[in-house]
């Protein structure tokens, strides 16, 4: 039972394993206009690991919001940053000991 709790805690988490694959930090500001009251506008932050620049799992967010909710989209600001990429992960030339 224990190896396997060992196991479990040593693999990596989804969204570094996205980080390693290209995928960084994306966050979208959106403003949708209330049903009710089409005059007013409501801030909505959205936040996932997604691919610059096509952005496939925003643009599969924002189908589903269209398809399914009642307030239509006014604006969508986007931010991304790539926060590992596979060039910056390198191999160790040497080993430094510290006694």
């Amino acid at each position: 039972m224990a190896a396997i709790d060992l196991v479990a805690e040593s693999r990596a988490s989804e969204d570094f394993r996205k980080q390693v694959l290209g995928y960084g930090l994306t966050t979208a500001q959106i403003l949708y206009r209330m049903p009710d009251h089409p005059a007013l506008l409501q801030s909505y932050l959205w936040q996932s690991y997604d691919v610059f620049p096509k952005f496939p799992a925003l643009n599969d967010f924002l189908d589903f919001w269209q398809r399914s909710l009642d307030g239509p989209l006014f604006s969508v600001t986007v931010a991304h940053s790539k926060l590992i990429k596979p060039a910056e992960i390198r191999a160790v030339d040497g080993v430094f000991r510290l006694h």
